[in-house]
Order: C-alpha cells, then structure tokens, then sequence
C-alpha cells in the first residue's frame, strides 16, 4: 500500500522508504540509504540494471524493477490522462 503525508514522504513497503532524519528525507530502497534517483541515473548514464546491482548490493533485483514498473505506470497514466 503507498502511503504518503507530504509531496517529499513517500514509503511503499518492500520497494520505497523515506525518513526525515536520514538521507535528508531522500526516497531509498526500503532497507537501503540508496536513493531511487541512482537508478536512473545509472540507466540514464548507459549502465545495466546488472551493473547498478553490482553497484549497491543492498538493493534487490525486485526492488528495482518494482521501481521502474511505478515509474512506468506513472508515465502512462499521465499519457492518458493527457
């Protein structure tokens, strides 16, 4: 279930947690102190998802796809609403 209390709060447990008194509030991998945005800036840069698993071990295989599929959604729920 997604929960949010303010635009900068967002936990979704299993994938994405956010604390404001570690990482200034920054959304991680639940578990981590690995900021979502690192994966796509990997993805971004030209890198894997092998490659940026590799990179932050912490960090699971279906925590990041379930990441990317959020984002995913996201961007074709904005599309259609459009």
């Amino acid at each position: 279930m997604l929960t949010t209390t303010t635009k900068k709060d967002l936990n979704i447990p299993g994938l994405i947690w956010t604390d404001p008194e570690r990482m200034s509030g920054t959304p991680c991998f639940e578990n981590t102190r690995v900021p979502i945005t690192h994966l796509f800036e990997y993805l971004e840069g030209g890198e894997s998802l092998e490659s940026f698993l590799d990179g932050f071990e912490g960090v699971t295989r279906e925590q990041a796809v379930g990441v990317l599929e959020l984002a995913k959604r996201g961007l074709l729920e904005e599309k259609t609403a459009a």
